[in-house]
């Protein structure tokens, strides 16, 4: 019995794949690289460099290694990058999704774990959102998630297959062991870009748009720990492995801060007072996205150890200083 994780060299990825190992299972990972790194994978996980639209290599990994869950991480995941490459998201996210999911019948796999968004809920009239709520993405990022979460249902009900989707709120931090982190160096999170610029690894910062309607103008969003993130994925395994049936959960606190309040957040917990800029709305950005989380917590007994935002930034931190020390050899 092997679990194979897709994207499993990246940023969310990367941490289930550390947690697995770290209990000792079987892990494959399959990841392109287009956005993840080989060094992030542990050694002790099978790594396969390849696209997890290529259904003859997938069929070919599931048969090899005896797979018979998937956790299926990759994805493209920039909100303006959608709204000006929406063709290439659906590819990515939709239409690879749709050949994984054939790869998994054909090769009679049985439990699929499924990254989601809390983008499939666009502009909720009401906070902290629920799953039950109306879905109205505003973004081809969240559409394109939503079409792969409709896919799964479909497929569960024709073919057997048991699965949990997550919706992610906005993940931060780093692996509390410095074993990973976010990576890639023009990534757009927030905690990151933050980091970078108290660290002198950008001029400054700019926060998009300041006229919304929240205490102080600014986006307000959930921000998760990514190990309390990988943490709900094992018992999302562990629920399916156990005969659960198939369900749809956030991931998040159920608490908001605002880009403002982290960027302070960020200010205090490196020292430094670095330039902020302010500018008009992206567009596809929601005003505020909180996390009604009490399902989760019901459903699978997760319980979050790292909700903490200061300790969310100060980990994010020291996994940027790790990078530079990376990056300078």
């Amino acid at each position: 019995m092997a679990i194979l994780v897709s994207g499993g060299a990246g940023y969310i990825g990367s941490h289930m794949v550390l947690e697995l190992v770290d209990r000792g299972e079987k892990v494959v990972v399959l990841d392109d690289l287009s956005t993840g790194f080989w060094w992030a994978v542990p050694q002790e996980a099978v790594f396969v460099q390849g696209d997890m639209g290529d259904q003859a290599l997938v069929e070919r990994v599931i048969a090899e290694h005896g797979i018979t869950e998937i956790a299926h991480f990759a994805a493209r995941i920039v909100v303006p990058d959608s709204v000006s490459d929406p063709l290439g998201y659906y590819l990515n996210n939709t239409v690879k999704t749709r050949a994984l999911l054939e790869s998994a019948v054909r090769g009679g796999v049985k439990h699929v774990i499924f990254s989601s968004t809390a983008a499939v809920y666009g502009e909720p009239a009401v906070s902290p959102v629920p799953e039950e709520i109306a879905l109205a993405p505003i973004n081809p990022y969240g559409r394109s998630k939503l079409m792969s979460e409709w896919m799964l249902a479909d497929v569960a009900k024709a073919h057997g297959l048991a699965y949990v989707a997550l919706r992610y709120f906005n993940v931060a931090g780093a692996d509390p062991r410095g074993r990973s982190g976010q990576s890639s160096p023009n990534a757009t999170h927030l905690i990151k870009v933050a980091s970078q610029a108290a660290l002198g690894q950008r001029a400054g910062l700019e926060i998009f748009g300041t006229d919304y309607a929240t205490p102080d103008g600014t986006c307000v969003r959930d921000y998760i720990h990514v190990t309390d993130l990988a943490r709900a994925h094992l018992a999302a395994l562990d629920h399916l492995r156990s005969g659960g049936g198939s369900l749809t959960l956030n991931c998040g606190y159920g608490r908001g801060y605002s880009v403002a309040e982290v960027v302070e957040v960020v200010k205090q917990v490196s020292g430094v007072d670095f330039p902020v800029k302010r500018s008009p709305r992206r567009p596809g950005d929601p005003a505020s996205l909180v996390a009604k989380a009490d399902r989760i917590r019901a459903e699978l007994g997760w319980r979050p150890e790292h909700d903490d935002l200061e300790q969310i930034v100060r980990q994010a931190l020291a996994w940027e200083e790790k990078l530079k020390t990376r990056n300078s050899v």
